[in-house]
């Protein structure tokens, strides 16, 4: 039927036509003819079909005025239904539950349907406060009972990580299914207590793809990067993973550094023909980066046809974690300075941040002060941080003390982690009455720091290390090989450096406790089961101390190993003695009215150039610059 016949068609006519659900446009042309030729909206037929109309085209604000205006004093239960759940999907929307009070005060009754879009919407509040009246609301009209309500009810608990409610109404219900143990599932999971998430886990009776993945998703929240890969290969034998898992399987591949890992999934991938969303692509790029091959990460990253905003973030990540020079402060600086001037930029608080911590780790301290003291934006607390890590890098106690009383001024809460910072400039300095004064503080506000962990892979089983570790299976072995290779590297110069550990002990006991450190451990586990001239891989949680660093280069050069180790912050690639790693230099380059970035990446391999196109001479300039500071922040000692 066409448009402009519809001069001649009934109300009758256009109900069909508009159970055909047309397109926006002929929606809006069919309402426009019924209003326009008289055509009565009293038959209710016609309004409730608009409204399904526009609901199922996305427009919400044309149902919702037809809703409004509907000719009943009420619309029935059906229309109340379908407007509350659009505004369910909205996360951050309450209209749903304003909906819903109004609704109770007309003669629709709601029903099933209505208390599971209420409570959907319940989920996405900020506060459990309508989910527990919904839930009193369904205790007294016995509605509880429904299986698929009762399912929400779960999957809000567990979204507010209340266990105990989620569990308690999980034991009531008389009848349960997959959703109902996977939304109690992931409750658990939510609240970090993977080890009851994994007894229930284990009871299921069945399970699909999503139990999986809030499994393995769960242990890689909780940095249990080993047990989700673990779940991983087990799911297989049971369910195709879908994108969430890959993403998550992959994420534990990046964290471990396990390549192996991180291949054999790739290679699942392509033999199954699943299809590289941009999510699986963006996760492909970050694995390769962080197991060291940016090579393979690049690879992916060219492959892709339409690149988006994740797809550039992994990419530049990667490439910056993989070393940094003194060119690139020079860079760095010309970029800073000609962003407004060149590029119409004005340099915002977080560029001012990124180049204050390039220039401060690169030693200049004093230019860095400067450029904080002279800001046209008041520096925030990252910026005082920022200078604070620099001081710390290069041992100034001036302005170490300088930037704490900055901070202090600020929040005093912003000193925690800074705090640390200062504590080891002291203990580097010898200041232990210092060091003390700051301990005690610290010890006041009970500041927790990380326990630095070390992961190997060997023929395809990740091993972790902690420092002081004794659990280790080969942990005795480890011991006396490790201490083998310290006397080895005291002959070529290397002597502990154990300023930064605790004042309150003997030297010997200080210089005992930095030689246990996790990386130490790591390595000599690797010189253990691996062959002569084989390349040690090792992914470290935290920095890596400045005595693990000057004993892993001595390390790769009396033993004739390459020991590359990514730390919190980069890559440091050890071999013949040194510290090596990847230069990068970046720059916006115009070929006629079509601007790209270039990164020449510079290794032991040789030189490689890698362009990537841009939309506009300022989106180009803003990635050079957010090249810089990523740079900025995976700076080291080695500058």
């Amino acid at each position: 039927m066409q448009l402009h016949a519809l001069t001649q068609v009934s109300g009758r006519s256009l109900s069909q036509l508009l159970s055909k659900r047309p397109p926006i446009s002929q929606i809006k042309q069919i309402h426009a003819q019924i209003i326009t030729k008289s055509i009565a909206l009293s038959r209710l037929s016609l309004t409730d079909s608009l409204i399904h109309c526009y609901l199922h085209s996305k427009n919400l604000n044309s149902a919702r005025t037809l809703f409004d205006n509907y000719p009943l004093p009420s619309p029935p239960t059906l229309l109340w239904n379908l407007i509350i759940r659009a505004y369910s999907k909205l996360q951050h929307s309450s209209e749903s539950i304003s909906l819903f009070h109004r609704m109770l005060t007309t003669q629709a009754a709601p029903d099933k349907y209505t208390f599971t879009f209420v409570i959907t919407s319940c989920a996405h509040q900020n506060s459990i406060v309508y989910g527990n009246i919904v839930h009193g609301m369904l205790i007294k009209n016995g509605t509880l009972l429904n299986l698929y309500v009762a399912n929400s009810l779960i999957n809000l608990y567990a979204v507010f990580a209340m266990v105990n409610d989620a569990h308690e109404l999980f034991d009531e219900m008389p009848v349960r299914d997959v959703f109902s143990w996977t939304s109690l599932l992931c409750a658990y999971a939510k609240n970090g207590n993977m080890r009851r998430a994994g007894d229930i886990f284990r009871e299921m009776p069945v399970r699909n793809d999503v139990s999986w993945a809030v499994m393995i998703s769960g242990f890689v929240s909780c940095g249990s990067y080993t047990e989700a890969l673990k779940y991983f290969h087990n799911m297989l034998s049971e369910v195709k993973p879908n994108e969430a898992v890959l993403v998550c399987a992959l994420s534990a591949c990046a964290n471990l550094g396990s390549l192996d890992h991180g291949n054999w999934i790739h290679g699942y991938i392509d033999k199954n023909c699943i299809s590289e969303t941009s999510n699986i692509k963006t996760s492909l790029i970050d694995m390769y980066a962080k197991c060291g091959r940016i090579d393979r990460a690049y690879r992916v990253f060219d492959k892709i046809p339409r690149w988006d905003v994740q797809n550039f973030t992994s990419m530049i990540t990667g490439l910056s974690i993989h070393g940094l020079g003194e060119k690139a402060i020079r860079q760095g600086s010309s970029i800073f300075y000609n962003m407004e001037n060149l590029w119409g930029i004005v340099p915002k608080i977080e560029h001012y941040g990124c180049y204050v911590d390039l220039l401060g780790r690169a030693g200049y301290l004093a230019k860095a002060f400067g450029i904080v003291k002279s800001m046209p934006v008041y520096p925030d607390i990252v910026v005082w941080r920022a200078l604070l890590s620099a001081c710390r890098i290069h041992r100034n106690v001036t302005f170490g003390e300088h930037v704490m009383n900055h901070l202090e001024q600020l929040d005093p809460r912003s000193c925690i982690g800074a705090d640390v910072l200062l504590s080891n400039i002291y203990a580097s300095l010898g200041k232990w009455e210092k060091v003390a004064q700051v301990r005690k503080i610290m010890g006041k506000q009970k500041n927790h720091s990380d326990i630095g962990c070390s992961w190997i892979e060997l023929n395809g089983v990740v091993h972790e290390f902690r420092v002081s570790d004794i659990l280790h299976p080969q942990i005795v072995e480890i011991h006396d090989k490790l201490s083998e290779i310290l006397k080895r590297v005291g002959l070529v110069g290397y002597t502990a450096d154990a300023t930064h550990v605790s004042f309150d002990l003997s030297e010997e006991d200080r210089e005992r406790a930095v030689a246990w450190h996790s990386e130490k451990l790591a390595v000599a586990f690797g010189l253990m089961n691996t062959p002569p001239g084989d390349t040690i891989r090792i992914v470290k949680n935290l920095r890596t101390c400045e005595d693990c660093h000057t004993a892993l280069k001595a390390i790769s050069r009396v033993y004739d190993r390459e020991i590359i180790v990514r730390d919190r912050s980069r890559f440091h690639t050890f071999k013949e003695g040194m510290c090596s790693y990847f230069y990068n230099n970046v720059q916006p380059i115009r070929k006629g009215v079509i601007w790209s970035v270039s990164i020449f990446c510079t290794g032991k391999d040789g030189a490689t150039e890698i362009s990537i196109p841009g939309h506009s001479k300022k989106s180009v300039v803003e990635l050079v610059f957010d090249f810089a500071k990523w740079l900025a922040f995976s700076n080291a000692q080695d500058v």
